[in-house]
């Protein structure tokens, strides 16, 4: 009985250790692979912060308009300048469903993985990990991504460094740290998603969600959501994608913030919420898995 437990034990911690950032950080000497040098806070950046933007505004304004039907209710309350930008799509999509009644047929929803497929040319998901007893990892499951890429985003909870996360970080292996302090926590499970789901109550203003909770589920409405589950890099396996910190601009659509997978624990209007991107470090093919690195603010 003893052993067993010390077995059962020592699985959950080879599986845990990929994301304790203590082990990562005493064993990053053995393998400079799984660090990545960043001279100045400022200059963490693979790819601009309006690539980031441009990417996540085309990727989300496809899951919108995929979703359409479904957007009466916040359409209802859009400001005019907003809501004219819909209005050539409005009178196609009502001459299609005009169309499909005649003929009775149902409009051709896509998939949350089916519309990033079509809009940047690869899906990812979840699966189990290539590294041994590491759980679960992220892949690219159908298309070519390219070196620069934003591949996937980190969802969560938003801390600042100095709000209360002592409960919620108890064996959570989902905590990031950013470079200034503040926290995502990514865990799906537990306090921390009770938390996240009431602060995303919190925040939604009638039919206008700030904040997509659906990643704490298996129905996802942002299939980016899943960078939590990327493991760090080893010795056998070199990392191909980095994080990326981006403060969402005030400018954001209102429509699109039911995709951002990330919430701030505490109500600021003044402050810009953040978010964490993962860019890739080089061409990634159909059947890989993402492999991240850590960086570290070189003086």
């Amino acid at each position: 009985m003893p052993g067993r437990l010390l077995r059962g034990l020592w699985q959950r911690w080879r599986r845990y250790k990929y994301r304790f950032v203590p082990w990562i950080a005493l064993n990053i000497s053995h393998n400079p692979r799984t660090l990545r040098y960043v001279p100045e806070e400022s200059k963490d950046k693979v790819i601009s912060d309006e690539e980031v933007l441009g990417t996540l505004l085309k990727v989300f304004q496809a899951l919108f308009l995929n979703d359409f039907n479904k957007q009466s209710d916040i359409l209802t309350v859009l400001p005019e300048p907003v809501k004219s930008k819909y209005q050539d799509f409005l009178a196609v999509q009502h001459q299609r469903e005009k169309l499909l009644e005649n003929r009775h047929q149902q409009q051709s929803i896509f998939k949350p993985e089916e519309v990033l497929y079509k809009t940047l040319g690869f899906s990812v998901a979840r699966a189990t990990s290539s590294l041994i007893s590491a759980g679960k990892g992220v892949f690219v499951t159908k298309g070519f991504v390219p070196k620069g890429a934003v591949v996937s985003m980190y969802p969560g909870t938003v801390y600042q460094k100095y709000e209360p996360v002592f409960f919620q970080s108890i064996g959570n292996p989902f905590i990031f740290r950013c470079l200034d302090g503040v926290l995502i926590d990514g865990n799906d499970k537990g306090i921390s998603k009770v938390v996240y789901r009431s602060c995303n109550g919190r925040d939604q203003l009638g039919p206008l969600k700030m904040s997509d909770s659906t990643w704490l589920t298996s129905e996802m409405h942002n299939p980016l959501a899943v960078g939590q589950y990327v493991n760090n890099c080893s010795n056998d396996k070199a990392a191909n994608v980095c994080y990326q910190e981006f403060d969402v601009p005030a400018v954001f659509p209102v429509e699109l913030k039911q995709y951002l997978p990330n919430i701030a624990y505490s109500y600021d209007k003044q402050s810009p919420l953040r978010c964490v991107v993962l860019v890739t470090l080089r061409d990634i093919k159909q059947g890989e898995e993402l492999f991240s690195n850590y960086y570290t603010i070189v003086s």
